[in-house]
C-alpha cells in the first residue's frame, strides 16, 4: 500500500507559501480529490512563561499538532496533503517526514525581495516592518546555502497569478 501524497510549500517570508497553499486546496477540492491543507505557522503559535523553545514551526508542540493532525484528516480518508511554512534545515524536514505518513515532496517558491516588500508594505499590521526585516533575513541565509539546509524538490517562481502557481505546482505532482 502506497503513502498518502504530500507536498510542503516553503520558501521565505512573503513569498505566498500560504496564498498558493489555499489555491491548491480549491485546485484540489473542484477536482473532486480528497485534500487536507495546513498553515504551519499556526500549529506552534502559543506562549507559556518559563517554557524555553525556539519560536520554529519544529518546536515539540507543533510537530505533534501536525501529527495529531494529519492522521486525523488521514483517518478521515484524506489522500492529498498539502503543508506551507518556513521549513530550513534537512534536520527540520527529517523531523517533520518521520512524524507524518505520507510521501512527502518539497517545493520552494522564489520572489525578488523587492517583490516581497512590496506586497508586505500594503498589510495593515503593525508587524509587517518585522515581517519584511525577516524576509530579508532569510533571503540572505538562503543565499549564503548553510549546509544543512533543505535542498527542495522543485523552485517554482511565484510572480505570477496564484492560480498559474499553484496549477504549474500540481501539474509537476501529478496530481488531478
Amino acid at each position: 500500500m502506497s503513502l498518502p501524497a504530500g507536498v510542503l510549500i516553503v520558501g521565505v517570508y512573503g513569498t505566498g507559501k500560504t496564498s498558493v497553499c489555499e489555491e491548491l486546496a480549491h485546485l484540489l477540492e473542484s477536482a473532486g480529490a480528497a485534500y487536507g491543507a495546513i498553515d504551519l505557522d499556526w500549529l506552534g503559535w502559543y506562549s507559556v512563561p518559563d517554557l524555553a523553545h525556539e519560536h520554529e514551526w519544529l518546536d515539540p508542540v507543533a510537530l505533534s499538532n501536525l501529527e495529531t493532525m494529519v492522521r486525523n484528516y488521514l483517518s478521515a480518508g484524506v489522500d492529498h496533503v498539502v503543508l506551507a511554512g518556513s521549513v530550513w534545515s534537512r534536520r527540520e524536514l527529517t523531523a517533520l517526514r518521520a512524524a507524518l505518513p505520507v510521501s512527502l515532496r518539497v517545493v520552494q517558491l522564489t520572489l525578488p525581495l523587492d517583490e516581497i516588500h512590496r506586497r508586505l508594505s500594503t498589510a495593515v499590521t503593525a508587524g509587517r516592518a518585522e515581517d519584511l526585516h525577516e524576509a530579508a533575513r532569510q533571503t540572505d541565509v538562503v543565499r549564503a546555502g548553510p549546509p544543512d539546509a533543505v535542498v527542495p524538490d522543485a523552485l517554482v517562481a511565484n510572480d505570477r497569478p496564484i492560480h498559474t502557481v499553484a496549477q504549474e505546482i500540481m501539474d509537476w505532482l501529478g496530481w488531478p
